[in-house]
């Protein structure tokens, strides 16, 4: 193999947008979780973002427009989500399961006649003075604008959750929905608003998708990116700094296996196609076996029907 031929800067910076659209969806799915809200049906949004950003970008020519209806996209289909788990109090891992599966469907009847038709192109964002700077600014002040939004959107909710009144009011009904409720909070209506947030950055993370790392529409191209995330979650210790590392790991271990194929590595492709999920898997498990009392745990809710009203 001939490693002279890779270009470090320009993989370093490609691994960063590999990693964006996991980065979204994660973000989404802790701060729903961070509710106690358990919602498997990540993959079922961000395919229906993808499909829906990329419909109206190919429509209107506008790829802004078609961010925009990712977000709208995934958040149909986490009110859906919502409804049944928080009105009709069904169970939620079934709830989400099926998310999944019509958002696979519904994302593949709509997108037949689109596939095979690139998206107007989404510009980067080369910022003055830093972009020019040699190896630094490749890596990092030549990313487009949503690239730049999912690492803001990290510190965001980091101090959302640390310093502000209504991030402590999301934990305290992830810990405990009774005691909150019985402290006058509305459960089910901030449940209802952390799911359709959740929603959103997943449709986005699908947008970016279709739209970005991928321009393209292909059936099933989230290949799995959703489950990834929901697995992000629990490797972040529902932490959102973590939850950036995790995500850049995987991105960065995703453009491995692809430059080991491109450099003629004598592994069978199916083992390296197969290799970010089980590392994923590996470090879920050696974090399951470290875990001692000072960890950080699940929210105690989670996953848990609330019966207030």
């Amino acid at each position: 193999m001939d490693f002279s031929d890779i270009n470090f800067s320009l993989l370093i910076a490609s691994l960063i947008v590999a990693a964006t659209p996991i980065l979204l969806a994660a973000l989404g799915e802790l701060i729903t979780e961070k509710s106690g809200v358990l919602n498997l049906g990540v993959e079922g949004m961000m395919i229906f973002g993808a499909i829906s950003g990329f419909i109206v970008t190919i429509e209107t020519k506008n790829p802004w427009l078609g961010f925009l209806c990712s977000c709208v996209g995934g958040m149909l289909l986490a009110s859906i989500f919502a409804v049944v788990t928080q009105i009709f109090r069904a169970n939620q891992v079934a709830s989400g399961l099926a998310l999944t599966l019509f958002g696979l469907g519904l994302s593949a009847l709509l997108g037949q006649s689109y596939t095979g038709i690139k998206p107007v192109a989404f510009p980067d964002m080369h910022i003055p003075i830093l972009a020019d700077i040699p190896i630094i600014g490749i890596i990092l002040f030549q990313h487009d604008f949503i690239v730049y939004f999912s690492i803001f959107a990290v510190i965001f909710v980091y101090f959302l959750f640390r310093n502000s009144h209504f991030g402590l009011i999301i934990k305290a009904i992830g810990e405990n929905h009774d005691s909150a409720h019985a402290l006058g909070y509305k459960v089910i209506l901030i449940r209802f608003f952390t799911i359709l947030i959740g929603g959103a950055f997943a449709g986005l993370g699908g947008g970016y998708l279709s739209l970005v790392r991928v321009p393209q529409w292909t059936e099933g191209m989230t290949a799995g990116a959703g489950w990834i995330a929901l697995a992000l979650v629990v490797f972040a210790s529902w932490q959102p700094f973590r939850l950036l590392i995790g995500a850049y790991i995987f991105g960065g271990i995703t453009l491995l296996q692809l430059n080991l194929q491109a450099l003629g590595l004598e592994i069978n492709v199916a083992l390296l196609s197969m290799s970010p999920y089980l590392v994923t898997i590996g470090v879920l498990v050696f974090m399951s076996a470290r875990r001692n009392k000072n960890s950080l745990e699940a929210p105690r809710s989670l996953g848990k029907t609330f019966f207030g009203l």
